[in-house]
């Protein structure tokens, strides 16, 4: 077995654009506990991933209702073959039997047979801006939601509680938009070229530098695509002989830059130090597979905070393990740049951690900032590289002026460049909503996921039926949720998504939660078992600041 050395685990810098000549050894790790290796950096303590776990008869009575589908489903496979049911899905043509099949008949049977039936919950046309309400257009279907059809009727001001709106910037109010309106007028709607041709605009570069003093680095680069800032820059950081660190519960877009990458790929548990650290020390000790060789780079990739989870990433923890063990550090910010924070500088403030100790700051536009795109931050070298070495850079097309301004806009209010501190008073409201909101939920008795900090709050519903049932529910009381379930979550853990935004009153929360509390009660969704209070007390509208 070959031992590597530090020297040996250092990459050469021109290979990537990575430096590592700051990585020494950590001495923070010489005990450890039951929730990960102890770590010396003072930092904010947040109680981690404290996942509380139903009844066994919710688990039984979840696994006994897919059952029970998939045997209907079954059943009416059965009935189509044989010509008793008609068959609504698309099929090869019998000129083409001999061709590779384009539908695979058994990977199709949970759309064809279970998700169809309840696909009116999802794709739901919205015809408003993403505020905290929006209208919603009336459809029905004639044929079990096979074919919709419009009714031309519009729902009005249905509370928004799915949309990643986080400071509300996502606005139409024209006197904030007055700059956006003046680049459309001086530039167009789009650029129609990459920025390496003629789509370079002073506004982009403008944007990078503003993009690297608010999160504190050297440098940064903005792509027109949040999904593809990852999946298109992943494999120009990591190839062949590299290894890839990931947290299982990674969005898709890392995992697929991790596969398009052709780099070794293994996943830890979820937050989980202890899981993380003994691949680590593996990948050290044993190196690459049949030969032992050093690894050329260890990856380790990470959000800040998990969509589906809402759980927050333990930063300091896994900086620790990163220097310990001289491996970079993909800190994906999508959901955190802007929402957490002081001052929505994400989870590195959080945390009150050095910016500098994170190889690589991914975040994206879409959300607390109303726009769209995303951005790549870190050392000068590392975004150099990128410039000219990333599809996503090379290919695609440059982000449009107006999107730029809207980006600019919004994150110029936040650092209080407009003269104002609207900013601060919006990263502070979605706070105090999204603390509020949790605890409400949690003395209700909901079984809810998450870090208390974190602006997405999964409300756990488990059983597909109820599923359905709740989103429809809420949908007749002029409330639109967000519901996932199997394959997008285990199969036991179907859930609710709520996304809390600064737009947000008290008022509309406080009816939000009065709805909840009544189809939690209709469709026995309160599964915990902890001791709760009334829910007239907990929706006294009291203000939770102080608690926290």
């Amino acid at each position: 077995m070959a031992r590597t050395s530090d020297a040996d685990l250092k990459p050469p810098s021109s290979q990537n654009g990575l430096k590592c000549d700051d990585l020494r050894k950590n001495s923070c790790h010489s005990k450890t506990e039951k929730n990960g290796p102890q770590t010396g950096v003072g930092s904010r303590q947040l109680s981690h991933d404290t996942f509380e776990q139903p009844p066994m008869y919710v688990a039984v009575m979840t696994y006994v209702g897919y059952g029970i589908g998939t045997l209907f489903g079954y059943l009416r496979d059965f009935l189509r073959a044989v010509g008793l049911e008609k068959c609504h899905v698309a099929q090869e043509r019998e000129e083409q039997k001999d061709f590779t099949p384009l539908y695979q008949d058994f990977e199709n049977f949970y759309t064809r047979n279970l998700y169809m039936r309840v696909r009116d919950n999802w794709n739901r046309p919205i015809c408003s801006l993403p505020g905290p309400t929006f209208n919603l257009m009336e459809r029905v279907s004639d044929d079990y939601n096979w074919t919709f059809r419009f009714t031309g009727r519009t729902i009005h001001n249905v509370i928004n509680m799915g949309s990643y709106n986080y400071l509300g910037f996502a606005e139409n109010n024209e006197d904030f938009l007055k700059t956006v309106a003046e680049k459309v007028r001086q530039y167009g709607a789009g650029v129609c070229s990459t920025r390496q041709e003629i789509g370079n605009l002073k506004i982009h570069e403008e944007l990078e530098q503003l993009v690297a003093d608010f999160i504190g680095v050297e440098s940064s680069m903005i792509f027109g695509m949040g999904f593809a800032t990852n999946s298109m820059n992943i494999p120009a950081l990591v190839g062949k002989g590299c290894l890839i660190v990931s947290d299982e519960l990674n969005h898709t877009s890392l995992i697929l830059g991790a596969r398009l990458s052709g780099a070794t790929i293994r996943v830890f548990k979820h937050n989980n130090m202890h899981s993380l650290e003994k691949l680590l020390r593996e990948a050290v000790c044993s190196g690459q597979p049949r030969t032992h060789r050093p690894w050329k780079k260890i990856l380790i990739m990470v959000e800040g905070i998990y969509s589906m989870e809402g759980s927050v990433v333990r930063l300091p923890e896994i900086i620790a393990l990163k220097k310990k063990y001289k491996a970079y550090l993909y800190l994906d910010e999508a959901h955190s740049i802007g929402a957490v924070g002081p001052s929505g500088r994400g989870v590195t403030e959080l945390f009150n951690v050095n910016s500098a100790d994170v190889d690589v700051m991914m975040g994206t536009f879409t959300k607390s900032f109303g726009a769209a795109g995303g951005y790549i931050a870190g050392r000068k070298e590392l975004v150099e590289y990128l410039r000219s070495h990333s599809h996503s850079a090379v290919y695609a097309t440059a982000m449009s002026a107006a999107i730029t301004e809207q980006i600019m806009r919004a994150m110029k209010c936040i650092m209080g460049k407009d003269g104002t501190t609207e900013g601060i008073r919006r990263i502070r409201q979605l706070a105090e909503n999204t603390r509020y909101f949790r605890a409400k939920l949690k003395d209700m008795g909901f079984i809810i996921y998450g870090d208390d900090d974190s602006p997405v709050v999964p409300v756990l519903l488990y059983m597909p039926g109820k599923v359905v049932a709740f989103a429809r529910e809420m949908l007749k009381r002029k409330i639109g949720v967000v519901v996932v379930g199997f394959p997008a979550t285990p199969i036991t853990e179907a859930r609710a998504r709520f996304c809390l935004s600064a737009s947000h009153t008290r008022e509309i929360l406080d009816e939000v939660l009065q709805q909840m509390n009544e189809v939690g009660d209709l469709l026995c969704l309160k599964f915990s078992r902890r001791k709760r209070s009334p829910f007239p007390d907990a929706c006294k509208g009291e203000n939770t600041e102080a608690d926290s």
